[in-house]
């Protein structure tokens, strides 16, 4: 692949196919337009898994940009064995693995001992339009804190779970991604399923104690009102 982006070899109609494969081609030849194209088609998806693995969303913006260049500067070596998600996946999982091991001796996937447990599936909130300031910051204060319940997962769970129920990838495609078996990616999502489901749960026990309040004003106003009432008769 040239160094040099070839802006002139874009063609509109290749870049807004949902198919991968023109995209592929004219990257190939360092198409810029099919470069910014695929970037922002998985972007969301590179951050999420490097962001599971690596805990930190400055490091996780390293390990998409260094496994973008990689994949780009290898894209002769794409087969289309695979899906290009899927490649690209595997390639932001193997550069941020590979920070993690230049740390310390493992990343602790090796070494977790799974059960399998049944869940319900955890829907994270759909990013809308807010229609007040307060729905805007409900959501925000929900998001924020699924994503610490996230961060708090072991990372063979939370990669999977990431890919699973955030981005939504079918039990297959994990496998292939995590390079793992299909049962395997099921033991560990009902896993990390478990262990969400019980983030959750002890988070919202404290709060019961405060749920339905009639206190401040609108108990003086009761109060009020009763006395009128009672006045009255």
């Amino acid at each position: 692949m040239s160094n040099k982006p070839q802006a002139n070899r874009r063609r509109p109609a290749d870049l807004d196919s949902e198919d991968d494969a023109p995209l592929v081609e004219l990257a190939r030849s360092g198409d810029e337009g099919a470069i910014r194209a695929i970037i922002k088609r998985y972007n969301q998806r590179l951050f999420r898994v490097a962001r599971a693995v690596m805990h930190d969303d400055g490091e996780a913006e390293d390990v998409v940009q260094a496994s973008y260049v990689k994949a780009f500067t290898h894209l002769a070596g794409f087969r289309g064995d695979s899906q290009l998600s899927t490649w690209l996946t595997r390639i932001a999982l193997n550069e941020a693995l590979g920070r993690l091991r230049s740390r310390r001796p493992t990343t602790g996937l090796e070494r977790v001992d799974l059960e399998a447990n049944s869940a319900q599936i955890i829907q994270f909130p759909a990013l809308q339009q807010a229609t007040s300031p307060e729905t805007e910051m409900s959501r925000q204060e929900v998001r924020q804190f699924l994503e610490q319940a996230v961060d708090k997962l072991p990372p063979a769970f939370r990669s999977v779970f990431v890919l699973r129920d955030v981005e939504e990838l079918s039990v297959e495609e994990t496998a292939s991604a995590l390079a793992i078996k299909t049962e395997t990616v099921r033991t560990r999502l009902h896993r990390a399923r478990k262990l969400m489901r019980e983030a959750i749960e002890a988070q919202l026990s404290g709060a019961f104690a405060s749920l339905f309040p009639f206190d401040g004003e609108r108990c003086v106003h009761m109060a009020d009102r009763v006395l009128v009432q009672l006045h009255g008769q």
